[in-house]
């Protein structure tokens, strides 16, 4: 169950509107770091998809909307996010509706014995009293401490993928749109049986201490344009636990190459912009687009 955890910090598009995760000063910026990702094309007469690998949060300094990216998102009329970030007010209250536990078994009550001395260990190293997430679901709280820890590490949510291209778009009048939407993503998370959402939460916590070398990884995979190797870093070890790969990965990665195939029937020019572990490995979003007999082309650069 390891790559939970990366399953958390692959899906921080969810939790950085949240205050909680807001409220640090970025890092001063270093010198810029080049930065190659991958990029796909998908095309016909009149229309043109560009699909584009993001990393949700990133340290600053990395240069990579540029060259080949920067192009593809110039020739396009329109950005498409995995969500398009809904108000803090407005998502704080999707999180109270969706993510808490009122009643019942504290979270830390639902923790195997065993495990919690892990658990409360990984919460004091945060500076956060049990208490604080004891009416989260174990979802939230996973999801949550795989995120709390991200500032201290250097990474910023202001220079994530999503936020730049989203200030591009509006700068360039171009038209802003999604595939989910932030009560859908919530939903996702959520419909995981309360087994999958504790062990979520329990391997997590397992992992924390090797969420900088994770990072790390994942961040040098996609800046050298290496899908194969994200596959492996992201995806692989989901194979572990069915239901979570179908919730969070399969069955979204098969909605999206869906989207993709109606989209082609209107013309236009469409940056994709999702994470970029739904667009590796052997049932991604761009294999699911050839199983459609749509072929997508590595944009060389």
């Amino acid at each position: 169950m390891k790559t939970l955890m990366k399953t958390a910090a692959s899906a921080l598009a969810l939790l950085f509107v949240l205050p909680a995760c807001a409220q640090q000063a970025p890092a001063p910026a270093p010198a810029a770091q080049d930065a190659d990702p991958a990029l796909w094309v998908v095309k016909d007469a009149d229309t043109t998809v560009y699909l584009f690998g993001t990393v949700h949060v990133l340290k600053p300094g990395l240069s990579w909307f540029d060259e080949a990216v920067k192009t593809a998102f110039d020739k396009s009329d329109t950005l498409v996010l995995e969500m398009v970030e809904p108000e803090p007010a407005a998502m704080q209250q999707l999180v109270m509706a969706k993510a808490m536990n009122p009643a019942g078994p504290t979270l830390t009550e639902q923790i195997p014995e065993a495990k919690r001395p892990a658990y409360l260990k990984a919460m004091a190293d945060n500076g956060i009293p049990p208490a604080a997430f004891d009416r989260m679901k174990p979802w939230l709280a996973a999801v949550t401490l795989s995120v709390l820890p991200l500032k201290k590490l250097g990474y910023d949510p202001e220079t994530g993928a999503e936020k730049v291209l989203t200030g591009a778009a509006k700068t360039a009048g171009k038209k802003i749109d999604a595939v989910e939407t932030a009560e859908q993503q919530l939903g996702f998370f959520d419909s995981l049986t309360p087994a999958a959402q504790v062990e979520f939460l329990t391997s997590t916590v397992d992992e924390l201490p090797k969420l900088g070398e994770t990072m790390g990884t994942m961040i040098a995979d996609w800046s050298e344009g290496d899908p194969d190797s994200l596959a492996v870093l992201l995806n692989e070890s989901m194979k572990e636990s069915p239901e979570v790969a179908k919730t969070l990965l399969y069955d979204r990665n098969a909605r999206w190459a869906d989207w993709i195939v109606k989209r082609m029937e209107q013309p236009g020019t469409v940056f994709f912009a999702v994470g970029a572990g739904h667009l590796a490995g052997d049932r991604s979003v761009i294999a699911d687009l050839k199983a459609r007999k749509l072929t997508a082309e590595r944009v060389k650069y």
